[in-house]
């Protein structure tokens, strides 16, 4: 059962039903309410949003577009750690395999991240389970392609922003053997913490081995890996 109360928006909403509204999609997808500065920049979709001139969907579409969302989860995260919170955000779960990861991890490298956060809202899937004015929230489904799937969507939902660091999204964190808890990557094993990998280290074979989780198959990349690969990998913060 889900235990979380869809909120939803109409004509016949009030102004008050609405911010209220507003406020929620800010806890959804920003986790915060936006700071005095940021929401100079949101203004006008607010005020269209308010005057009911666009619904849910609309605006998180210009939303994800903007400089407020794209600098606090783009600019500074990897590819696939961005994959996996706009998942979480708008479709209310974590990527379910990898085929779907390679999927939107090309819109995402080929077509840009304007058109990779319109992919998801404009997708089949959103649109039976949100449609164009309910908002987002963490969805608990009837059933799951398998018991990881359902983990993914656990940790994913429940984790705090930044918590599970801005490199190596849930889906793998734990299948290199990382305990990424308090936001840096560690082995179990490992006495210590090392120091973060950089793009000054652009050069090293492990910054070219990182690259490749977002040119190929995540899932073959990690299947490939020798043991020295997924030493170093769990040695890196990312």
């Amino acid at each position: 059962m889900n235990q979380v109360q869809p909120i939803t928006v109409s004509r016949h909403s009030s102004q008050e039903e609405r911010r209220f509204a507003l406020t929620q999609i800010y806890r959804q997808v920003l986790e915060r309410q936006p700071y005095a500065y940021e929401r100079q920049s949101l203004a006008q979709i607010e005020k269209n949003f308010l005057k009911d001139k666009i619904g849910v969907r609309r605006f998180l579409k210009e939303l994800g577009h903007s400089e407020v969302f794209l600098q606090a989860f783009y600019h500074h995260a990897s590819n696939l750690k961005f994959l996996d919170w706009c998942f979480k955000k708008f479709m209310g779960r974590a990527p379910m395999n990898q085929e779907e990861i390679q999927l939107y991890c090309d819109i995402l490298m080929k077509q840009g991240v304007g058109q990779f956060v319109t992919t998801i809202l404009d997708s089949e899937e959103y649109r039976k389970a949100f449609g164009c004015f309910t908002v987002p929230y963490p969805r608990e489904q009837k059933y799951y392609a398998s018991p990881k799937a359902y983990l993914e969507s656990q940790l994913l939902n429940h984790e705090h922003f930044g918590q599970r660091g801005w490199g190596v999204p849930t889906h793998y964190w734990h299948q290199l053997g990382l305990n990424c808890d308090g936001g840096v990557c560690r082995h179990p094993e490992a006495d210590e913490v090392l120091a973060p990998l950089s793009s000054q280290d652009e050069d090293g074979e492990l910054w070219d081995l990182v690259k490749l989780f977002e040119s190929s198959d995540p899932g073959q990349v990690v299947a490939a890996l020798s043991m020295e690969q997924r030493r170093a990998l769990r040695k890196a913060i990312l």
